[in-house]
């Protein structure tokens, strides 16, 4: 075989994949990814209800978001004003997503989110202060499902000695209190 014979048949391959890798993608880039997801956090803004009574009474306000910090933090604020009042912070980290939850056991788990983009939200344990993940009850997981601009539901799974603990697992239904 010749050397033009043989070097044409290679030269439009390589340009095949060149323009492969040059074709603009159509998946979101990372950033993209948690840039919308935390567009739809700040969106929570307001007061939200618990609508069947499972950490509060039913219809009370269980929780509220707000902007914060030039637009750079979403503040979520549990059983707001009781002595139970949790704070959990969520902010971009680069391409990701992350959330700081202080929590009334007086730790403060850090998560980071392992599903993006959807109606899902998947946050998963990667430390925190003021505990030992061995051995500490705390916070270990959360999960918020968007369902509508005035509805979410959220899953929230608590660790204990090392391990996932059934009675710290929370699911809650919230509408977006009107008016």
């Amino acid at each position: 075989m010749s050397a033009a014979r043989f070097t044409a048949p290679c030269a439009l391959v390589l340009a095949a994949a060149l323009a492969a890798c040059a074709a603009p993608s159509h998946e979101p880039s990372a950033d993209a990814a948690a840039e919308a997801s935390f567009a739809r956090l700040a969106a929570l803004q307001g007061e939200w209800i618990d609508t069947e009574g499972t950490m509060t009474t039913k219809g009370a306000v269980l929780a509220t978001y707000k902007v914060s910090s030039g637009g750079s933090a979403v503040v979520e604020t549990l059983f707001p004003g009781q002595a139970e009042e949790m704070i959990t912070v969520y902010t971009r980290d680069g391409d990701d997503l992350v959330l700081t939850h202080y929590c009334m056991l007086g730790n403060q788990p850090r998560m980071r989110a392992t599903q993006l983009g959807g109606n899902v939200l998947q946050f998963e344990f990667e430390g925190g202060n003021n505990l030992d993940p061995g051995r500490d009850d705390h916070m270990h997981s959360a999960r918020l499902e968007f369902v509508s601009a005035d509805e979410l539901r959220t899953e929230w799974e608590g660790w204990s000695r090392g391990r996932p603990d059934s009675e710290h697992k929370a699911h809650v239904h919230l509408v977006r209190k009107q008016g």
